[in-house]
């Protein structure tokens, strides 16, 4: 007859638990101010890991100045021309905010001129649709785009405002950076051993969590930038104001697959076409569709590999859902947090107790 368990025991064997879990949701809350840069930090010693492993190679047992080597490489190739493109960025966008000022930049006209080409049956509809009041829709447009210029304006000011943040946020960002590279293999480890899960499964998952991030991050890093500056080089090319300011915002939004940069190009070359501009409207068409739009169909395959890519379809979701939930950082977050649903549930498949139930009966 078997013992009754000692009620001693069961509540030894359900406290560490809980306590684990109670200090683990205390310690995220104590970091929450700094996750944004904790998050980047594991980003970047993810992707300049390889980088760092070379230069270990080259000086053997001096892991410290390694990642001393590669952290002057990280803000020579990444943090400092960012902060010089966002200052670049912010002075054109205010050039333009007075450009769509002063008139030199006429949003309506495009409109106008767009509504003498109408078909009766699109003004009809329009009219429908209670949109036939073209002076109303044109000036409600006008301050949007001045409403929109003005939100970007304080957003500057903000950021000007948060500048000992932002500066600490790096240094944060940067010190653990430097970490990871040093100590990385013995950290990844450690993670390893306390994942509750068999030697092989929790060396998928561990593996297969690198893998996703290092190839999703590079390849979207990449295909943004390559697409960006297509963009705004095409731009520039045509004579079309803020050049750099549309490339960027299409190396944005080409972080969202589907929609990506079209909702850049696509409208800037209606207002062409609309103003009579039809060969810059023409070409930037062109351009958009068959270079712009096929950066991504060529270059992601390749950065990303068959492997770790997930469907177009999951990754659009989750980066939607992680924008809308994290800002900037769901960018990140949300395809991590699907590629860990499909390798969970993927390890899960290949269990074989997940598999008993599909065996015949004896």
């Amino acid at each position: 007859m078997t013992e009754p368990a000692d009620p001693r025991t069961i509540l030894e064997r359900g406290f560490m638990p809980l306590l684990l879990l109670l200090v683990t949701v205390a310690f995220v809350w104590l970091i929450g101010p700094f996750i944004g840069a904790i998050l980047w930090g594991v980003i970047t010693a993810i992707l300049f890991t390889p980088l760092n492993a070379q230069v270990l190679a080259r000086i053997p047992q001096r892991r410290s100045l390694a990642a001393i080597i590669t952290l002057v490489i990280i803000m020579a190739v990444a943090i400092i021309p960012a902060m010089l493109l966002g200052v670049a960025l912010l002075s054109q966008a205010t050039a333009i905010y007075g450009q769509v000022q002063s008139g030199e930049i006429d949003i309506g006209r495009g409109f106008v001129a767009a509504e003498r080409h109408l078909p009766p049956f699109v003004r009809a509809w329009l009219v429908d649709m209670g949109l036939g009041d073209f002076d109303a829709v044109r000036d409600r447009i006008g301050q949007g785009i001045a409403s929109s210029f003005q939100t970007l304006a304080r957003q500057a000011f903000t950021v000007g405002q948060g500048t000992i943040a932002f500066f600490l946020s790096l240094g944060v960002m940067l010190y653990l950076t430097f970490f990871l590279l040093r100590d990385g293999q013995a950290l990844t480890m450690m993670v390893e051993r306390s994942l509750p899960l068999p030697v092989d499964q929790r060396r998928f998952l561990v593996a297969r969590f690198v893998a996703v991030v290092r190839a999703t991050i590079r390849g979207s890093i990449i295909v943004a930038i390559l697409q960006g500056l297509v963009g705004g080089v095409m731009f520039w090319t045509l004579g079309i104001s803020g050049a750099l300011l549309w490339g960027v915002a299409m190396a944005i939004f080409s972080l969202f697959p589907a929609i990506g940069t079209g909702l850049i190009w696509v409208p800037v070359t209606v207002y062409l076409l609309a103003t009579g501009d039809v060969w810059r409207g023409v070409a930037l068409f062109l351009c958009g569709f068959f270079i712009i739009s096929s950066v991504d169909n060529v270059v992601r395959p390749i950065l990303v590999g068959r492997d770790a890519r997930m469907p177009d379809y999951v990754v659009l979701i989750a980066t939607l859902s992680g924008f809308e939930l994290m800002g900037f950082n769901g960018f990140v977050i949300g395809p991590v947090i699907a590629a860990l649903f499909m390798a969970v549930w993927e390890i899960h498949a290949n269990t074989p107790a997940s598999n008993a139930t599909d065996r015949p009966a004896d």
